[in-house]
């Protein structure tokens, strides 16, 4: 929005600039060749997190100190904090991350981000790169349309460089030639008000830009030319700080909870780090003094001053919140708390998850095992079993017993609100995203999870169709029927329970066969009520309209079963995927399961 309003104004500034000076055409050019080299930087290295950077991020974030070390390196790699920013919030939103390690990345970032300020003052600012980037350019524009993968991530790389060094190449050039036309250093602001003035203008710089980087480049090509004072360079460098947190706000927009506190912890860390900085301005002035004289930078290098100022002030700003981190996650999830609504919507699933596949299909699976877990309450409510009993460990038979009244609940309601709401925000999504991956392990392990959650929704509406004749033969006085649909209640709650302890079993294998174990007892139970409904019939314990309805009910039970077993054996065998391969070649599908009674029948 903010973007929206100010654009109009932007136009007719760049429109007076062009008019008024070439010097300005320059300079702009730069920043638009140089934004441009951040954007192919930034769609190079997303070609390259379907699968490392995520594993390196599991790897790497189960310490705070490896979380900080993470975001350092990963920025300092790809240059760019607003990509690693909307990796980790993608990752936190899928669940692969908790808040407090996510938080430690950004932490990490805005201290990785300060090694483009050494590297442009350093280096860039003192050597001709256009030299560099016309190669860089040739040989990435000629990989860029190649079709393999790899070539073309590359070829974004080295051209997003290329454009990066000629962007600095003309912010340089130009603002080097307006010191023969026009002074800029005259505009000079000394005192606090000059840096709060200063740092409004750092601020709003990188707000249009969106990018930290862009407005450090343009600083120190300015200070370099002597166009801006040294006092006002660090203004601006603090306001390009605080500015750079708009990314990160913007891509959490789209995200859950979690990336919502996210985006509030980077606005609070660059914040509480820009005041630092403004307060203390004129202290760290002179430690960045003695810190260069101790590292040989001369006195009047102040470009590779304004490196170890920005490097400085980030680094006490993570000093000073890293013993708070935990505090201001306690802030944070008081603050920004998920709001109760009548429909079920997704908690891990979001837009930025698209550009990082991984991430993508554990958010899929994520959400697809929360699908369970409600429907697990959906089922309990419709099949009358108190969810206490259901949660207290006692046995099914049990739990049953002690779950003997009527729930009055209309189960399709919930089933609309909470269940069918949410799986087809999945299926959406899967559809959406699986285009993307048009064949491998990541097209069949979201075509695992679509078939998972059709399994649950296929159980639920079982439940929905015993429900009527369950709560109605419940307060018949005919105790024969009552105990029948009572040991149609266990089955269901024994399974239940029985992909319970899958879930939670450290050996999968073990689970996996537990399942089969189970499935082979659902097949025997289900018979046994089969064939004894006919005595049932032939003693008069029962009518006929009861025994329709039990053997009708008695099937809808097996498939019930059936199908919370296969979504069991696919949600929890394991997460990874070739040991989820190997997992699901020892499951027993239902012919099997026949042929195994058949045999025993036979013995």
């Amino acid at each position: 929005m903010l973007r929206k309003l100010l654009l109009p104004f932007i136009f007719l500034l760049l429109g007076y600039g062009f008019w008024a000076s070439a010097e300005f055409k320059t300079v702009t050019a730069g920043v638009a060749i140089f934004l441009f080299g951040m954007l192919s930087l930034e769609e190079g290295f997303r070609t390259f997190t379907g699968g490392t950077l995520e594993k390196i991020l599991r790897r790497s974030t189960d310490r705070i100190w490896k979380s900080i070390t993470f975001g350092i390196v990963t920025t300092s790699v790809m240059q760019s904090s607003s990509l690693v920013s909307v990796i980790t919030i993608s990752f936190l939103s899928a669940g692969l991350l908790e808040l407090a390690p996510a938080i430690g990345i950004i932490f990490g970032a805005n201290l990785g981000t300060t090694t483009g300020a050494w590297l442009v003052a350093g280096f860039g600012l003192k050597v001709n790169l256009s030299a560099y980037a016309m190669p860089m350019l040739v040989f990435g524009i000629v990989l860029v349309f190649q079709s393999a993968k790899s070539l073309k991530g590359t070829g974004y790389v080295l051209a997003g460089l290329g454009f990066l060094f000629l962007g600095i190449h003309f912010m340089k050039e130009g603002f080097d030639s307006f010191g023969n036309n026009i002074d800029l250093a005259e505009y000079a602001m000394t005192g606090y008000a000059g840096v709060f003035a200063f740092a409004g203008i750092g601020i709003l710089a990188t707000v249009v830009m969106q990018s930290s980087h862009a407005t450090l480049v343009l600083i120190l090509a300015a200070l370099a030319a002597q166009q801006v004072s040294y006092e006002n360079a660090l203004a601006l460098a603090i306001g390009s700080n605080v500015g750079t947190t708009i990314t990160a706000i913007i891509g959490a927009l789209g995200s859950g909870t979690n990336g919502k506190r996210l985006a509030a912890a980077h606005l609070i860390f660059n914040v509480v780090t820009g005041l630092i900085a403004i307060i203390g301005i004129y202290q760290l002035i002179d430690l960045v003094g003695w810190i260069s004289a101790h590292l040989g930078i001369g006195a009047e290098n102040y470009t590779l001053q304004l490196a170890v100022f920005h490097s400085l002030f980030n680094l006490i700003g993570i000093v000073v919140m890293l013993p708070l981190l935990n505090q201001l996650v306690l802030f944070l999830e008081r603050l920004i708390t998920d709001e109760p609504v009548e429909v079920e919507h997704p908690v891990y699933l979001n837009e930025a998850l698209r550009e990082t596949p991984d991430a993508a299909v554990e958010a899929v699976r994520k959400e697809t095992v929360r699908l369970y877990d409600l429907a697990v309450d959906v089922m309990t409510e419709g099949l009358n079993i108190q969810r206490e009993m259901y949660e207290s460990g006692e046995k099914p038979k049990r739990v049953v017993k002690q779950s003997s009244d009527v729930i009055e609940e209309d189960i399709d309601d919930l089933y609309e609100r909470k269940l069918k709401a949410l799986y087809g925000a999945i299926v959406e999504f899967i559809i959406h995203i699986r285009g993307g991956y048009a064949e491998g392990k990541l097209k069949e392990d979201l075509n695992h999870s679509r078939q998972a959650g059709q399994h649950v929704i296929e159980a639920v509406k079982g439940v929905k169709h015993l429900r009527k004749n369950l709560s109605h033969y419940m307060r018949s006085d005919n105790v024969y029927i009552r105990k029948e649909y009572d040991k149609l209640r266990r089955l269901i709650v024994r399974v239940l329970r029985q992909i319970d302890l899958a879930r939670t079993s450290e050996d999968k294998q073990a689970a996996m066969l537990s399942l089969n174990n189970i499935k082979l007892e659902v097949g025997r139970k289900t018979e046994r009520i089969s064939n004894g409904i006919d005595p049932l019939i032939r003693d008069n314990e029962i009518n006929v309209a009861m025994a329709t309805s039990l053997m009708n009910d008695n099937s809808y039970c097996r498939e019930i079963c059936w199908d919370l077993l296969r979504a069991g054996s696919t949600l929890f065998s394991t997460t990874d995927r070739d040991e989820k391969s190997a997992m699901q070649s020892i499951a027993l599908d239902e012919h099997e399961i026949s042929e195994i009674m058949a045999s025993r029948k036979q013995e």
